[in-house]
């Protein structure tokens, strides 16, 4: 079953009354949402009892949660000590995501740096072999680990590199975030077409029941020259991606992914949106 939610809390969150992300789980079930993204982007800054509260508090709204590893991470870092910290960031992530009883884990592979793009992508490619490998040492493959799509030119994460490397190994799911891809290519998402080759070729590469619920992240995005500058809201109307036409795409394809919307502080208005447009596309 195809399900939307917010990434965190946003204002109308906290303008109800809310505090504690506890209370994020019946928040989205009052607005008719169906999962929820926590960010560990600043690092992870709950204990494991507090993992747990919030765990429990989805499981009784029955409201599925996933988790957004730290943003520091960066498999293209050519010193071995930094890609360490790297894996335990991802690891870490996944074993608080278990905690609160969800399976997505959702990553930014890495940034290009000084290397060559072909080293970067090669190394980063190499790295995550690597973390495959501790997935399974820590009794972790239960759980599905996604790369996402980047905004900006100088970071990897082109769609064909996302699938690629979720060829590495079962574990791997792809978070595609179609505001990046659009920020990243200077507006290529207009049509339904635009959606419908980009996910056909991700079937023709992973299969079609690998992709059928695969990660997805959505909302509009400033960008110039170098690709993403922002996150925006529902509510402007210079810059893409619309909703509407992934919605056609994903029912024609029949696919059912988890969206999460990551508007700039609208996160559950807009999710509630595009449930309702989703609700409303004729195919």
């Amino acid at each position: 079953m195809i399900k939307f939610g917010p990434s965190g809390n946003d204002e109308a969150f906290y303008a109800a009354g809310n505090k504690h992300t506890e209370q994020a789980a019946k928040f989205c079930k009052s607005l008719g949402l169906d999962c929820y993204e926590y960010s560990f982007g600043r690092g992870i800054l709950l204990s494991e009892g507090k993992a747990e509260l919030i765990g429990q508090a989805f499981k009784e709204s029955g409201v599925e949660i996933s988790v957004h590893a730290p943003y520091f991470i960066n498999f293209a870092n050519p010193d071995d000590e930094a890609a360490q910290k790297s894996y335990n960031y991802v690891l870490n992530s996944a074993k608080f995501l278990k905690l609160m009883g969800g399976k997505r884990v959702v990553f930014h592979p890495a940034a290009q740096g000084k290397a060559t793009r072909d080293e970067a992508v090669k190394l980063t490619k190499k790295r995550l072999e690597v973390l495959r490998d501790y997935i399974y040492l820590n009794n972790l493959e239960d759980l599905y680990f996604c790369p996402e799509t980047m905004g900006k030119l100088a970071q990897i994460g082109t769609l064909e590199e996302i699938v690629d490397f979720c060829k590495i190994d079962k574990v791997f799911l792809p978070a595609i975030d179609f505001g990046h891809i659009n920020a990243r290519e200077q507006g290529s998402l207009n049509t339904v077409n635009d959606y419908k080759n980009r996910l056909e070729y991700m079937i023709v590469e992973l299969g079609y029941e690998r992709v059928k619920h695969f990660h997805v992240h959505f909302s509009k995005i400033m960008y110039g020259g170098k690709g993403e500058i922002k996150h925006l809201t529902f509510a402007d109307t210079q810059y893409g991606p619309e909703f509407e036409p992934l919605a056609v795409a994903l029912k024609q394809l029949k696919l059912e992914p988890y969206i999460v919307s990551e508007s700039a502080g609208t996160q559950s208005a807009d999710a509630a949106e595009m449930k309702r447009i989703y609700g409303s596309v004729d195919i």
